[in-house]
């Protein structure tokens, strides 16, 4: 698609729209009526993005963008599997977006459950929660590994939460070949990122892919 925005567009325009929502000077746009009937029969999104299903994430309003502006998969401590993945790929292939945003955050309880299940005391948790957060459990074996003086309850946990993020990019990217086809071919980037509660910034760590920070 000739007009196709390329992966460092989309994400300055992330990036300026969290510029004002961190302002207080959010546009909230593309939210009108006349906005529901333009995506009754179609969606173009600009970008994808994929994080954790706290209730303090809500993505279209921390990049103050509008209906239709982004395909957005949530799950509890943004943890990849094959629906996930799937869902990815249906954004990347069949509705063109050229940016994957994944998206974690300070003061994660599914990074903070992970780090809790290292204690030697650490209660059975339900079967399903533990499978959410196993997959963060590496992320805060290796944070603890690496600091002889570390435990559990002194672990840094936004640290953990950065390594768990990597390890998100990293296994989505050894996951899928048609992502990691459109990242080599250099139409795709993929950006992780971490958002701070209380100011409402989005800091990236790790790009990707044809994309970086102004």
């Amino acid at each position: 698609m000739t007009d196709q925005p390329t992966p460092q567009q989309v994400w300055n325009e992330m990036l300026r729209g969290n510029a004002r929502f961190v302002a207080g000077e959010p546009l909230h746009p593309r939210q009108d009526v006349e906005r529901r009937s333009e995506l009754a029969r179609a969606q173009t999104p600009r970008a994808a993005l994929f994080g954790c299903s706290d209730s303090r994430l809500a993505a279209e309003i921390i990049f103050d963008k509008g209906l239709g502006d982004l395909f957005v998969v949530r799950n509890a401590g943004q943890v990849n599997s094959s629906s996930v993945i799937g869902s990815l790929e249906y954004a990347v292939a069949v509705l063109n977006v050229s940016l994957i945003v994944v998206l974690a955050h300070d003061e994660c309880g599914a990074v903070r459950a992970a780090i809790d299940s290292t204690r030697m005391d650490a209660p059975t948790l339900p079967a399903n929660i533990w499978r959410q957060i196993a997959p963060i459990v590496p992320a805060a074996r290796r944070v603890l590994t690496a600091d002889p003086e570390a435990t559990p309850e002194t672990l840094d946990a936004e640290q953990v939460g950065r390594e768990h993020l990597r390890d998100t990019v990293s296994d989505m990217l050894h996951a899928s070949e048609l992502i990691s086809g459109r990242v080599a071919s250099g139409s795709l980037a993929i950006v992780g990122a971490n958002y701070r509660l209380v100011d409402g910034t989005v800091a990236p760590e790790i790009i990707v892919g044809p994309a970086t920070t102004p």
